[in-house]
């Protein structure tokens, strides 16, 4: 009277995931019977060549070479303190929104692009292909340039040797 509720869909699936739990079970065997538990610990080392590449066999001892705690560097190097003597900056202006307010400024001496936004110009508005000066200050997506000024169209006057002082009249 009545057809099986399965289908032939249903038993195919069915058996597909009755072999997959069989094989699962037969890896999970195999890992346990294969297992490197109890070896010596001489045989779970691994060594690295002088070359960098990890290995097997323990180094040459002729070849060790002894590194200083402090040469090894590990992420971006140390800065000098001769590295920013001067946070006044140079550049071009190279690109500027003034309804957004926001811009680029070429760094002069880094040659790289420095976003800048309305609210850290100092010395009113600017436009694309200024000169100004500016400092860099870190923000959350990079650095950004704060206090931007128009640059003085004469450069600064160049330090000049102070005059020797007048010798007395005697």
């Amino acid at each position: 009277m009545g057809r099986s509720q399965e289908t032939f869909g249903k038993k195919d699936n069915e058996k597909k995931r009755a072999k997959k739990k069989t094989e699962k079970e037969e890896r999970k065997a195999e890992r346990q019977a294969n297992a490197k538990a109890g070896q010596p610990l001489e045989e779970m080392f691994a060594y690295v060549d002088e070359d960098g590449n990890i290995s097997a066999t323990p180094p040459d001892p002729k070849k060790k070479r002894i590194i200083k705690d402090e040469d090894i560097q590990i992420g971006v190097a140390r800065r000098t303190d001769d590295d920013d003597d001067d946070p006044v900056r140079n550049g071009i202006v190279s690109f500027f929104n003034d309804s957004k307010g926001y811009g680029f400024i070429k760094d002069q001496q880094t040659q790289e692009s420095i976003f800048v936004h309305a609210n850290g110009l100092a010395g009113g508005p600017i436009g694309e292909n200024d000169k100004v000066t500016f400092e860099v200050e870190m923000g959350p997506k990079g650095p950004n340039a704060v206090r931007v000024k128009k640059a003085s169209a004469t450069p600064p006057p160049a330090s000049a040797a102070p005059a020797p002082p007048a010798a007395p009249a005697e």
